[in-house]
């Protein structure tokens, strides 16, 4: 890997270059047959500038409360930045968009006289996946693969997105699963170039700040299975970073700070908790001027060689 390719700040492979923080613009891409991927994840309704770049990646959490207001102001946002391809997946803060959440943790609580603050799924589908978003490059996935190019005589790219995650302390949002059910939740995971969760697996990017590991065994076990070349999550907002680990070492991942650039050849999985809500460390070293998707959070940049 040479020093054109290797931005300051960046971590970075032979077939990777991921940048985590940048002050204003992040480096170019390389020069050749590459393909430029800026994600994001647990914007909550706010916005803030976006790097340009082929695909854009939200890995979910796409409001706070999950109300239609939070949800329309997003996807307005989503439909006006640049980028040719955009691929959007809720999170479990998304609870609108959970029909079977809305039935079960609303209407079965014996609020059948009140108004619920949260709109029925269906019409709020419209603006993820109706004309608006399908004109502005937008695909929703929710437990679906996509398939995509940025270009005519470009890479073949699959991406599979999901929105789940485990429940957490008995506490049920949306999308979520019992831990005991987590094997049979992520079978259905393909084999695909692209991995996007909202959750973390277990042990990769997953710490709260009290210390314990969020995220899910039966994902990690899933994910050491498909071998994805990107997984891209959220979800523990303190634990954003990124990780390139090498299969080649025959043990399983586990990272909980950014990575140093490695030479290793072979099969690899770039992992990215691309969370931009500030909290934790990050939070508290950039003190009262945080923002959401500012400093020490930005949208992570990931360019993959075709």
């Amino acid at each position: 890997m040479t020093d054109s390719i290797s931005p300051r700040g960046s971590i970075v492979s032979p077939t990777c270059v991921v940048q985590l923080d940048y002050i204003a613009d992040p480096a170019p891409p390389p020069s050749g047959p590459w393909t430029r991927f800026v994600i994001l994840s647990d914007t909550h309704a706010e916005t803030f500038p976006v790097p340009d770049g082929d695909v854009l990646l939200h890995c979910g959490d796409l409001t706070r409360r999950g109300t239609a207001a939070e949800l329309r102001r997003t996807m307005e946002w989503l439909c006006e930045l640049p980028h040719p391809v955009k691929i959007v997946i809720a999170g479990n803060r998304d609870f609108s968009l959970d029909r079977d959440w809305y039935d079960r943790c609303w209407r079965q609580g014996g609020n059948h006289d009140t108004v619920s603050p949260w709109e029925p799924a269906e019409p709020l589908l419209e603006l993820l996946s109706g004309p608006e978003a399908t004109c502005s490059n937008i695909k929703y996935l929710q437990d679906e693969v996509h398939t995509f190019k940025v270009r005519p005589d470009g890479r073949e790219w699959s991406v599979y997105g999901s929105p789940l995650t485990p429940s957490y302390k008995g506490r049920l949002r949306a999308f979520s699963y019992e831990k005991a059910d987590g094997i049979a939740a992520v079978a259905k995971f393909p084999q695909v170039d692209i991995l996007m969760t909202h959750g973390p697996p277990l042990n990769v990017l997953d710490r709260t700040a009290k210390g314990a590991m969020a995220g899910c065994p039966s994902l990690a076990n899933r994910v050491s299975a498909l071998r994805p070349r990107l997984h891209a999550f959220g979800h523990i907002h303190e634990a954003r970073g990124a990780h390139i680990h090498s299969w080649a070492t025959g043990v399983a991942p586990q990272a909980q700070s950014d990575s140093e650039s490695i030479a290793a050849e072979g099969p690899q999985t770039i992992f990215v908790n691309a969370a931009n809500w500030p909290e934790g460390p990050k939070k508290a070293r950039v003190g009262k001027n945080y923002q959401v998707g500012g400093q020490g959070v930005r949208p992570v940049i990931v360019d993959l060689l075709e």
